[in-house]
């Protein structure tokens, strides 16, 4: 009984011990920080949402006026698609199919790097895993040969696509590059509907960007399906708590958050009326029907999100390779009619961020057309970082 006691005495004092060492631990790395000397950077951050309608790049297409880049190049682009495939059964429950996300990044690079697309042959798109790229720092000369702009994640799930593009002297200060997806489509769990958040940390400061597709539809049934989709979305997204067990875990709790995809909202109003109203450009008197706006407002869904002015048209129902809407006359009227609508959006959760712009481009390869937003973010950076 008394070795017994002895033995018990022992084991206790070692786990006493261990607690001890790991609260040492976790109070001098807690010490260490509170010394440590910040100050504050502003870095320009694009995004942008596009629903392709499940189609390539079309040869020769030109997404200059879509990335901007005839002005001031951001720092980081963040491109999201939807229906980057067709959203058929082969795809929805077959192997990813990868071909037209290789081609619209490579095109992406292309036009961010002043250069011509990379061809993509078959068997890279059999061997092409999800891409998160090795940050690699570069110096000298080696630095001055290389591209201005790089991938450094990119991520499909069945239509949706993310990819992110950085400058590469930002390469060395980003960390904690995650992926979380969810799938809220066909039976609640299926990937024809969903989102794809990634997530990392530039400097001390962390960002996290959601690219999603919510429920179709126009009926009541079909807004409130929407909201439960980005609920859920909120409620399953997770990433991981990092080694040091202090990363964020959920979308809110990052400092930076950006939504962006086609989410699917529609205009309340009878279907000639809307397009009467656009005819007439009177986006006010067409915004006090979106559903969106009118969702935010009652608090039933992205309670505390924002959204820039929107002073533009509609991004959806277009006709393919035209610039007018399914049904703005007799001839285009369908047995299913789709009226206009902002489906697709760039919304941003808290603080340090400011739009500078929100817009969409021109470009009707699509029945929609896509959107950009360009913020300024606020970054946290340590001293040490710079030397």
């Amino acid at each position: 009984m008394q070795s017994f006691k002895l033995s018990s005495s022992k084991i206790l004092r070692k786990i006493l011990s261990g607690n001890s060492s790991e609260t040492s631990s976790s109070n001098q790395a807690s010490s260490e920080n509170s010394t440590r000397q910040f100050y504050h950077q502003t870095k320009k951050i694009f995004v942008g949402s596009w629903n392709i309608g499940g189609i390539a790049p079309p040869q020769n297409l030109n997404i200059e006026d879509w990335l901007d880049t005839h002005n001031d190049y951001a720092d980081i682009y963040v491109l999201g698609f939807q229906e980057i495939v067709p959203l058929n059964a082969a795809n929805v429950l077959g192997p990813q199919n990868k071909k037209n996300s290789m081609k619209w990044n490579s095109l992406i690079g292309a036009t961010l790097n002043n250069k011509k697309p990379i061809e993509i042959v078959e068997e890279e798109i059999r061997a092409e895993p999800q891409k998160i790229y090795p940050l690699k720092e570069q110096v000298g000369e080696e630095f001055e040969n290389v591209d201005d702009f790089q991938c450094i994640i990119s991520k499909q799930m069945v239509g949706m696509f993310i990819t992110i593009w950085a400058r590469c002297d930002l390469y060395r200060f980003i960390q904690h590059l995650n992926v979380s997806s969810v799938g809220c489509g066909i039976m609640g769990c299926l990937a024809n509907k969903g989102s794809i958040s990634i997530r990392f940390v530039l400097h001390e400061t962390s960002f996290c960007f959601i690219c999603s597709h919510l429920a179709s539809g126009g009926k009541e049934e079909d807004k409130r399906q929407r909201n439960v989709n980005a609920n859920d979305i909120l409620s399953q997204t997770s990433f991981p708590a990092g080694p040091m067990h202090d990363m964020p875990q959920n979308i809110i709790d990052h400092d930076r958050v950006v939504w962006l995809g086609d989410l699917n909202y529609r205009i309340d109003m009878p279907h000639f009326a809307t397009h009467s109203l656009i005819n007439r450009r009177e986006w006010e008197t067409l915004l006090e029907h979106d559903q969106l706006k009118m969702e935010l407002k009652e608090g039933h869904v992205f309670q505390g999100w924002h959204e820039g002015a929107i002073e533009f048209p509609p991004t959806y129902k277009y006709l393919p390779n035209s610039d007018d809407y399914i049904g703005c006359d007799e001839n285009h009227i369908i047995k299913k009619k789709r009226s206009p609508a902002w489906c697709d959006r760039i919304i941003w959760f808290g603080k340090g961020m400011n739009q500078i712009e929100y817009n969409r481009s021109e470009s009707n390869v699509s029945d929609h057309r896509p959107v950009r937003a360009v913020f300024t973010a606020d970054i946290k950076v340590a001293e040490t970082n710079c030397k």
